[in-house]
């Protein structure tokens, strides 16, 4: 895939029929490249949570899933009353690495286990 941004996000949030809407007004590139990465060599993973078609939990995996065409489960979740509704037209997508080193670590680890493959071949596939 080419090198992945706010217009090709936003194309395939308009090209899929699985649409849902962002709790969320900003979201962080390094994250979506590098579960995309992770999807599209068949690693599986979590639910997203969903209150109705707003996600709570998953906006990185959301994107992701639509960039490597992996449709992925939901689990029902709740809002609070200070949960707003972005357009997907209005949120920021960041070069700015949100995780550390040790954070990206871990998460492979997990990611790792949850898809019972060596640590080496989760951090392969993200290089």
């Amino acid at each position: 895939m080419e090198k992945i941004n706010k217009e090709i996000i936003l194309k395939a949030i308009q090209e899929s029929d699985y649409i849902l809407f962002s709790s969320h007004n900003k979201l962080c590139l390094p994250i979506i490249k590098r579960i995309y990465k992770k999807m599209n060599n068949g690693i599986k993973f979590d639910d997203i949570k969903v209150c109705d078609t707003l996600i709570i939990d998953g906006h990185h995996r959301y994107i992701s899933s639509l960039l490597s065409k992996m449709k992925l489960q939901e689990t029902k979740s709740s809002k609070t009353s200070a949960t707003n509704q972005y357009d997907w037209s209005i949120v920021e997508f960041v070069e700015e690495e949100w995780d550390t080193e040790d954070k990206i670590l871990r998460l492979n680890e997990l990611d790792a286990l949850y898809n019972n493959i060596s640590l080496e071949q989760v951090i392969e596939i993200t290089k």
